[in-house]
């Protein structure tokens, strides 16, 4: 039975299903359920209704937010409010997996 089989059955909360794998060593999963959490809290439907791109500064309709990592998850970071922004999806998409000081949103993609 699959994990999200036995959190429909009930027999895992959402909470514990990252919990689980975070005790058999996969961060990655157990943080990117952070994040998900997260998503669904006052503090980022604020921070999206705002409309800022944290990078770039410029103005968006809230569908066009998203999260990014400051320090990205492949990098070692965490999923909590001090190392998540606001930002627009072109400077996540190129921003990809880089940390915020060796990207200039303002820099042409690679070619």
């Amino acid at each position: 039975m699959s994990r999200n089989e036995r959190r429909k059955a009930g027999e895992l909360k959402r909470g514990e299903a990252y919990s689980r794998f975070a005790d058999d060593g996969s961060e990655l999963r157990f943080e990117k359920g952070k994040a998900r959490e997260l998503r669904a809290s006052r503090w980022w439907k604020n921070l999206v209704n705002r409309g800022i791109c944290h990078y770039c500064g410029n103005h968006f309709p809230p569908e066009e937010i998203t999260m990014d990592h400051v320090v990205p998850l492949a990098l070692g970071g965490k999923s909590e409010k001090t190392n998540i922004v606001a930002c627009c999806k072109d400077c996540n998409s190129k921003k990809k997996d880089s940390l915020a000081f060796e990207w200039n949103p303002d820099s042409k993609p690679e070619e």
